[in-house]
């Protein structure tokens, strides 16, 4: 019988190469980076996230460049990456500003709901009627008309106070845009949702795309964590850091 080399015997792993020892040794020092991330992606997916608002269907409210903080577990803890709720959390009341996948082609929008379910909801003549009372509507605040983008000032519009059933905020028109100023009435069946965008007259909301589904609704838009002017190379808004959106 011939010799078995001896190599062959030994069962202890060869020692790593330089290469190898360099590898392992950044593996180790990036493990609390690597943890970090994981855990921040978790908590943006679940609990809290911010996002970029590039449109003024929003507007006097939120503006183009606005980054908005987004409560995520408020209506609900949920699995991270997903839209299944571990916990059913609070319900979106009405003035709430939520953020939801558009049940028309599953897009990122943020509009303010106006009616939840069991709610009888309608515009006459672009007045908001909410189970029968009439919104009540008085001069909004001067100064967010002069923080819109120019290319919404020269539209000329028109910035109002909105208030019905306990429930008031700024809304826009703008008088030269055409947009439906009649819908329904109709009633919201259980487990939907009726949205508008405060600037009325250029916002694809629940007119445009219909009711959304409770489980389409990601978060509750809480704050303009900062903003950039898209107009002015970007450069930060002044007054807006934190800004309350209630």
């Amino acid at each position: 019988m011939m010799p078995v080399p001896q190599h062959r015997l030994s069962s202890s792993p060869r020692p790593l190469g330089g290469a190898g020892r360099r590898a392992l040794r950044a593996l180790l020092e990036a493990r609390g980076t690597l943890g970090f991330l994981l855990l921040m992606l978790v908590f943006r997916s679940a609990w809290a996230d911010w996002v970029t608002v590039p449109t003024g269907s929003m507007n006097p409210t939120i503006l183009e460049g606005d980054r908005v903080l987004v409560d995520k577990h408020v209506y609900g803890l949920r699995v991270p990456f997903s839209l299944v709720h571990l916990t059913r959390g609070t319900d979106p009341a009405r003035g709430d500003i939520i953020v939801f996948d558009s049940p028309a082609d599953g897009t990122s929008l943020v509009k303010r709901v106006i009616a939840v379910p069991g709610d009888v909801v309608g515009l006459e003549n672009e007045r908001l009627i909410v189970n029968g009372t009439p919104a009540r509507y008085s001069v909004g605040d001067p100064a967010a008309a002069r923080s819109l983008l120019s290319t919404t000032q020269v539209q000329d519009p028109t910035i109002l106070k909105e208030w019905v059933l306990g429930v008031r905020h700024d809304i826009q028109l703008l008088p030269y845009r055409a947009a439906p100023d009649t819908y329904g009435p109709v009633r919201v069946p259980a487990g939907m949702y009726f949205v508008l965008g405060d600037n009325r007259d250029n916002s694809a909301d629940s007119r445009y795309i219909g009711l959304v589904p409770r489980g389409n609704i990601v978060g509750r838009a809480t704050h303009v964590l900062v903003s950039f002017n898209p107009e002015q190379h970007h450069w930060p808004r002044t007054g807006r850091l934190l800004k309350s959106l209630y």
